[in-house]
């Protein structure tokens, strides 16, 4: 019940984003309309989508279902000819209005059809007096930009009545940031601080603008020339005065879009559910990460003795525990209380290694020791998983032996389409592991997955992958370089049992003693250090052979050594845990929301013109665009969040609307209003030869985008 409750929301957010739709082509619409009727040209027809007419009104005729054209022609017709029609009625010219209001079938569009005018068919001209043709030049270019205007008035309407009532948002305050990317290794103009931007950091300018959300700051970033820099401004805690910084954004490893690599400040409230299933799933998952008890919505308030109010105070909290457990205290909205302790864990080295010249996979890592693949536990909802069970530890995995995170995924995509050999080491009611091949093997889905939520074995041994060959480092991309494990693990498989001397089970240990081993070597600045190491050559399990072990002393550069002692600690308090900070952006009166409205108008219109600018540079993909299909997904998605988003929503569509429809091409109104400068120009028409193939140019070159681009919305939709 409670997914045909979920289903009905989401199909009822879906209309709203559909009636919005239609209303901004309406009053899109609805412009042309009256400045054609202040023109004095005849308008055949207003109507919103395309289509064949479901149904339509024309004055002196009424509502009819379908079209009423046939039926006023007839009219016509006889009124010339003094005959009656067949349902003997003698029409009176005067009597039906030439207009007919439709409503047609397909609701994505709409348009004014008056006569003497086509953009499809520039041939369809009229002589009439009251034509399109027959009017002015400059009255024309009126009509033509009148759906233009009337959509950028709309717009700074929707903004204004927005800011008026108030919109929960996203701070321009830094939460998470990533490391590696530039925000990251931003220098501090003056270099009066250390390097990067931090948690809790308040923007207060972006290229000379004061940002009103944290939204300001992932669009100026994406619409950033290609070799171009950003300008913030910051207020730091514990900091006089404020900081500048200038960045230069890259290409996200994922989105491709230029990024800084900063996520929006995290509240302390765990994130909440819109309904009694969702927070089903909210409270097995975090049980799973270890938070028994924990509920979606609950607020983290202390960590130890430490108050928190906001995520980054809690990894704060837990950077600084040095491995011990903390004791971590959740409160519910009633006054409820949970206390749960956590332990916290090593940090690891975050390194990428590039599968394709497009696709990179990040991968947990110490100085490119990594764990091997294994099946994390899945949640009551998880769909089949093709016979992998819990905890499963991957030996083989296509022609991949003890598959690392990296070297999975990338076996698993190979097999797209097609059948992939397994074998794990299961465990077993005893506390063994015994080795199974799954029969029949699993078949790799058409998005190069098997089904399975992936993990690693550093939480309860030392067995490592084998190192990739190139692994880059994510604080410092490039073109990466063999790792120092490369020199000591030869076999994957390989498990690490001591490091100098000290016995190690899981990768914190193995970090830890590393770190032990290494100190004196760091802190005198010797720049290289020789770790004895104690390993155990791969064995499966039921072998009859004894475990072989050989040690080797590990060379450790000066690199090494700094990546190893930057290390700190982690916790299951992870800043995805958290819903991000909101405040409620609001004007102070009419008069300041008025002021808001046309700004923001202003600057939506100017960032969708910067945004083709940044296609042809390269920095703006196609597959970033949006259709039909990816704003409707979109909308149904910011609808979620209330009804002052979707407002918010459409008047961001109402700008993007007037913007592409104005553009210098064939068949929009743009390409229509440059054709009308060039005839008020040269006096006469431009010839409807030039004007047809322009026109088919365009409809070609509209439906190429319409086509590309909803493909790549369908793909994201379901790929």
């Amino acid at each position: 019940m409670e997914e045909l409750f979920g289903l009905a929301a989401t199909g009822f957010d879906l209309m709203l984003v559909v009636l919005g739709f239609g209303f901004i082509i309406f009053v899109h619409e609805l412009g042309h309309f009256l400045a054609a009727r202040w023109a004095g040209i005849r308008v055949l027809a207003f109507a919103i989508g395309f289509g064949s007419a479901a149904v339509s009104y024309r004055k002196g005729l009424g509502w009819r279902r379908g079209s009423s054209e046939r039926e006023y022609e007839e009219r016509m017709k006889a009124e010339a000819t003094g005959a009656t029609t067949v349902d003997g009625a003698r029409a009176t010219h005067h009597a039906i209005s030439p207009t007919e209001y439709r409503i047609n079938w397909l609701p994505f569009g709409g348009y004014v059809k008056m006569l003497g005018q086509d953009d499809a068919n520039p041939m369809a001209v009229s002589d009439a007096p009251d034509s399109y043709q027959r009017c002015k030049p400059w009255k024309r270019m009126v009509v033509i930009s009148a759906g233009v205007v009337m959509n950028l008035i709309l717009a700074a309407v929707l903004f204004v009545g927005v800011f008026l009532y108030g919109l929960r948002t996203e701070p321009a305050k830094v939460g998470v940031v990533a490391p590696g990317m530039p925000a990251s290794r931003a220098v501090a103009v003056g270099d009066v601080v250390r390097p990067g931007l931090k948690p809790g950091d308040e923007i207060t300018s972006i290229n000379g603008r004061r940002p009103n959300s944290f939204n300001d700051l992932i669009l100026a970033t994406a619409m950033t020339p290609k070799d171009g820099t950003l300008n913030l401004t910051v207020k730091r805690r514990g900091v006089d005065g404020v900081i500048d910084f200038v960045l230069k954004p890259e290409p996200g490893p994922i989105s491709k879009l230029q990024e800084i690599g900063v996520e929006p400040s995290r509240s302390n409230q765990i994130v909440g559910a819109t309904s009694r299933a969702k927070a089903k799933l909210i409270a097995e998952a975090l049980a799973k990460r270890g938070l028994p008890g924990v509920e979606a919505g609950m607020r983290l308030v202390r960590v130890d003795d430490t108050a928190i109010a906001t995520g980054a105070d809690a990894e704060e909290a837990v950077r600084r525990s040095m491995g011990r457990p903390l004791a971590a205290v959740f409160e519910a909205s009633d006054g409820r209380q949970v206390t749960v302790s956590i332990k916290p864990t090593a940090e690891l080295q975050l390194g990428i290694v590039r599968r394709t010249q497009d696709s990179v996979i990040p991968v947990s890592h110490v100085l490119g020791l990594a764990p091997v693949l294994s099946v994390a536990p899945a949640s009551e909802s998880a769909r089949d998983r093709q016979g992998l069970q819990d905890g499963d530890i991957f030996v083989r995995l296509g022609a991949v032996e003890f598959p690392g995170v990296a070297d999975g995924i990338a076996e698993i995509k190979a097999h797209t389409g097609k059948e992939i050999p397994v074998t794990v080491l299961r465990l077993q009611a005893d506390g063994s592991r015994k080795l199974v091949k799954l029969d029949p093997p699993p078949k790799v889905k058409a998005n190069g997955t098997i089904g399975f939520e992936r993990s690693d074995t550093g939480a309860e041994s030392t067995l490592v992958a084998m190192p990739p060959a190139r692994l880059i480092d994510s604080r410092h991309p490039g073109e990466g370089a063999p790792p120092a494990a490369r020199s000591l693990i030869t076999r994957p498989g390989t498990r690490i049992m001591a490091v100098a001397g000290v016995e190690v089970r899981n990768f914190t240990e193995l970090r830890e003693a590393l770190r032990s081993a290494t100190r004196t070597a760091y802190t005198s600045g010797l720049g290289t250090a020789t770790v004895p190491m104690v390993l155990e050559m791969p064995r499966l399990p039921g072998s009859s052979a004894s475990a072989e072990t050989e040690t080797v002393n590990w060379v450790l550069g000066s690199d090494d050594l700094a990546a190893l002692h930057s290390l700190a600690w982690t916790s299951i308090l992870s800043a995805d845990l958290f819903e991000t900070e909101q405040f409620k952006l609001q004007a102070a009166g009419p008069l300041h929301a008025m002021k808001m409205g046309l700004s923001e108008t202003h600057r939506v219109m100017m960032s969708t013109y910067i945004t083709f600018a940044r296609l042809f540079q390269g920095t703006v993909k196609v597959e970033h665009l949006k259709g039909p299909v990816g704003i409707a997904h979109l909308g149904t998605r910011v609808a979620e969040r209330g009804f002052v988003w979707l407002l918010f929503f459409m008047a961001l569509i109402s700008v993007n609307l007037a913007v592409i429809n104005f553009l210098p091409l064939p068949i929009v109104d743009g390409g229509q209003f440059l054709f009308l400068v060039a005839e008020q120009i040269r006096g006469k028409p431009v010839p409807l030869a030039i004007q047809n193939a322009a026109s088919i140019a365009g409809l070609l070159l509209i439906g190429a985008v319409f086509l590309i681009v909803t493909f790549h919305d369908i793909v994201g939709l379901f790929g």
